[in-house]
């Protein structure tokens, strides 16, 4: 049979929506959102690993992403003793992550309505949908309770002033226009909320067996725009991020740090949000202790230019020490400073003299104080930057019979 004709269009809707966002309505629907978005940061300066582009490359990829059976029951339950829901619960996880990476304590964050909320609309084909402009404000005294509760009320008030399209907003904000990045925010959190017991992407069509197909992402329109989904057992999705900013591996290295977060959520809502982990114990462990390990036999016998002058023995050639101006090798760092320690000493420094080193970080620098150590004194580093009187008071006590420094 023949479906049964529709009571109204979309061009009825549309014609509908602008004579009643209007008037009274229009007037709080744009104060709402001028009074919540006053004073919004322009950017979310995440951690780049390439300079932002002076025009926004639309170029993308994804990552996935998935939290196990466990920890989407744990959040879940973490919702319900809070009244909020899951959307609102992971809203509060990506932002405290994204605050913590960008150093930002007000962070702003995209997220897409249905906009259906009229059940005329519900069976209509058309494009309903709009994006809100998520204001999270966070300090350090905020718990994750608090930040929930903040969460939640952002959220509700948002979708009851969801019927202003998003354009509007901007022309009523009026935030600093760029063309290296979009207004108001750069990152959009999406959230899909399945019927418990339904697969991933799951469609039910009677006499035919559905899979769902992950496509390939080539764009992205934000800087990153994190994509969830309730699958009933776990949630799961994915990160859709700008290629011309990031390398997978940083993407993946942050939903790491967002599971992490999540976790330490669920195991004490009272905890500061700026004290919520984000990296595991093997992760913290591979970063403090095994990276650190760089300890290194030596002879402990041997002075510093001895053990440079036995490297210069071994590898003549290869570089020593660099600055802006040049690059010495073993051999020429050992040859120089030889040349000038027997110039120290045939001025009179004898061991256990103190010799002055006024000089700049460079080549030269290394080369005065391996000198002095080999010419058998010690170095008093002067500062050139310092005041002439302080250099003065510092000499008045260390007592130097020379001091090395550039000729001006």
């Amino acid at each position: 049979d023949p479906l049964p004709a529709l009571p109204i269009q979309y061009a009825d809707y549309a014609t509908w929506q602008r004579r009643w966002l209007d008037g009274e309505v229009l007037q709080a629907q744009s104060a709402y959102w001028q009074q919540t978005l006053a004073g919004a940061p322009v950017l979310l300066e995440l951690p780049t690993d390439r300079a932002r582009p002076a025009q926004q490359d639309h170029a993308g990829a994804a990552v996935g992403f998935e939290l196990d059976a466990g920890l989407s029951e744990r959040l879940k339950a973490l919702s319900q003793r809070h009244g909020t829901t899951l959307f609102m619960t992971l809203l509060a996880g990506w932002a405290v992550l994204l605050a913590r990476l960008s150093g930002q304590s007000d962070v702003v964050i995209g997220t897409p309505v249905a906009n259906r909320q009229r059940p005329e609309v519900q069976p209509l084909i058309g494009f309903f949908v709009n994006t809100l402009a998520l204001r999270v404000q966070l300090t350090g005294e905020t718990t994750v309770a608090h930040l929930l509760q903040q969460v939640r009320e952002r959220a509700l008030q948002a979708q009851q002033h969801q019927d202003l399209p998003f354009e509007q907003v901007v022309e009523l904000v009026k935030p600093p226009r760029s063309l290296a990045h979009s207004p108001l925010f750069q990152v959009l959190f999406s959230w899909h909320g399945g019927a418990a017991g339904q697969g991933e992407g799951a469609l039910e069509l009677p006499g035919l067996r559905s899979t769902s197909l992950q496509a390939s992402h080539t764009t992205a329109q934000f800087d990153l725009a994190l994509n969830l989904m309730d699958t009933g057992e776990r949630i799961a999705g994915g990160v859709e991020y700008a290629t011309a900013l990031f390398d997978p591996a940083t993407v993946r290295g942050w939903l790491d740090s967002l599971r992490t977060l999540l976790e330490a959520m669920v195991c004490d809502d009272a905890q500061p949000v700026d004290r919520l982990a984000l990296l595991t114990a093997a992760e913290r462990q591979r970063l403090l202790h095994d990276f650190n390990a760089t300890e290194a036999a030596y002879p402990s016998h041997l002075c510093v230019h001895e053990l440079i002058e036995a490297q210069a023995a071994r590898t003549p050639d290869l570089p020593a020490v660099a600055d802006d101006e040049a690059t010495l090798g073993y051999a020429e760092l050992n040859a120089r400073a030889n040349r000038l320690a027997h110039h120290l000493r045939s001025l009179g420094v004898r061991p256990d003299d103190r010799v002055g080193l006024c000089l700049e970080r460079s080549t030269d620098m290394l080369v005065a104080v391996l000198a002095v150590m080999k010419a058998g004194a010690a170095y008093v580093p002067l500062d050139p930057a310092h005041p002439a009187q302080r250099l003065a008071e510092l000499c008045e006590d260390s007592e130097p019979v020379a001091v090395l420094t550039h000729n001006r």
